[in-house]
């Protein structure tokens, strides 16, 4: 059976941008002091090869270990940026067809403020819940930056992130 006129070239087409270079699905990475907005990091990895996004987004809670918390500073090591963008690469090297968009708050932040938003997209769910953990989970393990919770009592801990 024939091919309809111009599929085979789409699908070459199509096949090029889900295997680009990770540089070209790395949207996305860095970290800041203003606000996370999530449904922008969504829009970033929409394309018409992704049939599954997945996001996360840590947010501020107000209990840690069973004290009230009031906020959290996130105070990050020079070159944590760089690190941050190494990490998605490295996602994007294991998971070949993703695209990500992630980012990362430094500075004062309130309860239910977004610290770390992430957004993977692939074709299918499976490797978008894949993709999106282990970018999480490298983040956490990996990335230089620590807080400073403030309890409601008044008193203060410095948590390592890492």
């Amino acid at each position: 059976m024939a091919a309809e006129p111009g599929t085979a070239n789409r699908r070459a087409v199509v096949s090029t941008r889900l295997s680009a270079a990770p540089e070209a699905r790395l949207l996305l990475s860095d970290v800041t002091s203003g606000s996370i907005d999530m449904q922008a990091l969504e829009v970033l990895v929409r394309s018409s090869e992704v049939g599954a996004s997945v996001s996360f987004a840590g947010c501020v809670r107000d209990h840690d270990h069973g004290r009230a918390v009031r906020n959290l500073e996130y105070e990050a090591y020079p070159n944590a940026h760089q690190l941050l963008r190494h990490i998605a690469l490295q996602v994007l090297t294991t998971h070949p067809h993703a695209r990500i968009a992630v980012v990362h708050r430094i500075g004062l932040l309130d309860v239910g403020e977004v610290a770390l938003g992430a957004v993977v997209g692939t074709a299918h769910r499976g490797d978008a819940f894949a993709a999106c953990a282990e970018l999480v989970e490298e983040i956490k393990a990996s990335l230089p930056i620590w807080k400073l919770q403030t309890f409601a009592d008044g008193s203060t801990e410095w948590v390592n992130c890492l």
